[in-house]
């Protein structure tokens, strides 16, 4: 029998694209879905009954939340997937063939943005060069990695910022990180917003102040905007 996999989906006033994401999400009986709210002020919660009996509310935080659903799993295999992405075709099997190596700590699928423009094919190609020579997870890439491992290396550091990449530096030690394809998903909407160069530009000067300049993630958080 394959593995299970649990799909935790940290959730923060997503009404408005929730159930179109939910719908998506091609479950058989060897997945379950857990949604966890940090503090929505909407209906995401209800939207997110009308899917699964598996939804929680607890403190605001990414990392709280996702480690939170991870405690509620249930799965060998736990994937960290954001409610404005769309899962490859195969891509639940494309997870357990590739964690079926067990020289293999984590993974994540290669990034592909949700909209035609040519700007959006740079910002790609920039994102996936990114992750072949850093091997760092984005928590919009669908972090996978077998439960045991999770719990191995403590789960996500509780900090506001940065939770993705600080997990991947310890991941490393336990194995390979590798990136699959076809892509993710994920919604142009924060590009969209804030615009694209000023978006991606921010993006990258955050991770490299965290991870060269050693900035906090307290000080970070503070040039960082969530977008609904």
């Amino acid at each position: 029998m394959s593995s299970k996999i649990s799909i935790i989906m940290p959730v923060l006033n997503e009404a408005k694209n929730l159930r179109d994401t939910l719908r998506r999400l091609d479950l058989s009986s060897n997945e379950e879905l857990i949604i966890v709210d940090g503090g929505s002020r909407d209906e995401t919660m209800d939207i997110a009954r009308e899917f699964t009996r598996r939804v929680y509310k607890t403190k605001t935080g990414r990392a709280s939340v996702m480690n939170y659903g991870a405690r509620k799993a249930t799965g060998d295999i736990l994937l960290f997937f954001h409610s404005d992405c769309i899962l490859p075709d195969r891509g639940f099997e494309i997870i357990r063939e590739t964690l079926r190596d067990s020289n293999v700590a984590a993974g994540a699928f290669f990034l592909g943005i949700n909209h035609p423009g040519f700007c959006f094919r740079l910002i790609e190609l920039g994102a996936n060069l990114r992750s072949r020579f850093t091997s760092l997870l984005y928590g919009d890439q669908g972090m996978f990695l077998r439960k045991e491992v999770f719990e191995k290396v403590g789960g996500f550091a509780d900090i506001p910022l940065m939770e993705d990449i600080e997990i991947s530096g310890r991941l490393k030690k336990l194995g390979k990180i590798v990136f699959v394809m076809p892509p993710i998903k994920a919604s142009p909407r924060r590009w969209l917003k804030e615009g694209a160069v000023y978006t991606t530009l921010r993006d990258w000067a955050l991770a490299l102040s965290y991870t060269v300049l050693k900035v906090s993630p307290e000080t970070l958080i503070k040039y960082y905007k969530e977008v609904r």
